[in-house]
């Protein structure tokens, strides 16, 4: 199998995307069956755009199948899906080539849940302005490493882009090129080893629920990339517990008003479990 990288990822991170587990992907570098530009890899690293992956493995190695989308609702002007694992909504087999629709807002490929597309423009110019106007409430569920005692908690940031290591930095106060954030944990139950966390976002920027969760020292059980190693094995969970699972409509003009005050919900398994 050969990828074509189109923008700065872990090799990890791609290969999971792909469909190989965590353990098939050990395996593989043992072997030195995975090559990057043609050399032979011994440990996770960033790959960059244009560079080529190879992977070499038998038929009974094969990936898993990705998860399917699943339809949430659908109209005439809107659609909403529960996005899986691994999918992007735009570019070359996102969710919104798939569905012929037109994307207004985005998750990390690696979150999952409630994702909204139009299915005509001026339902999108609709969209993009009722979420610039923050006229959409969106919440997530994160389950953390740690017991987190959140109650309504708001913290405010400020983020910074790190293109080169395709990551976000957290500070607290504003920094060169910086963008400030606010998102409110509420902790839903918690254990000693990991609790379930309702996220609000009132700012909406890349990474933004990782980032701060790890920064307030609650990485996100399965993220690799802001997240421990030595956690996600011990919970022997790769996929991040990261997931929309909730949006209400507000203030929508026309020819969406008929949607202001109703909300969508959506549950991962691994809250309803």
């Amino acid at each position: 199998m050969t990828i074509t990288i189109n923008s700065p990822i872990e090799v990890f991170d791609k290969l999971k995307e792909v469909g190989f587990s965590y353990g098939q992907i050990n395996r593989m570098i043992k072997k030195k069956d995975i090559r990057l530009n043609d050399e032979k890899i011994k440990e996770d690293c960033l790959a960059y755009d244009g560079d080529i992956l190879t992977i070499f493995f038998t038929p009974d190695q094969a990936p898993s199948k990705k998860d399917e989308y699943r339809i949430i609702y659908t109209d005439e002007n809107i659609i909403i899906v529960d996005k899986p694992f691994g999918i992007e909504i735009e570019g070359e087999g996102g969710l919104a080539q798939k569905l012929k629709a037109l994307p207004v807002h985005r998750l990390d490929r690696n979150t999952t849940g409630l994702i909204v597309l139009a299915k005509n423009k001026q339902s999108q110019n609709a969209l993009l302005e009722a979420f610039k106007n923050k006229n959409v409430t969106k919440k997530y569920y994160a389950e953390v490493v740690g017991n987190a005692s959140f109650k309504e908690y708001t913290f405010n940031a400020y983020l910074v882009k790190d293109a080169k290591e395709s990551k976000v930095k957290i500070f607290n106060k504003m920094v060169e090129g910086s963008s400030k954030i606010s998102t409110t944990f509420n902790t839903i139950k918690s254990s000693n080893f990991s609790s379930l966390i309702e996220c609000t976002l009132h700012t909406g920027k890349t990474h933004q629920i990782r980032a701060s969760l790890a920064y307030l020292g609650y990485p996100i059980i399965g993220d690799g990339k802001y997240g421990k190693n030595s956690d996600n094995k011990r919970f022997k969970e790769f996929k991040q517990r990261l997931h929309s699972y909730y949006i209400c409509f507000n203030k929508l003009n026309s020819p969406l008003s008929y949607l202001n005050s109703k909300s969508f919900t959506c549950l991962p398994s691994w809250v309803k479990n």
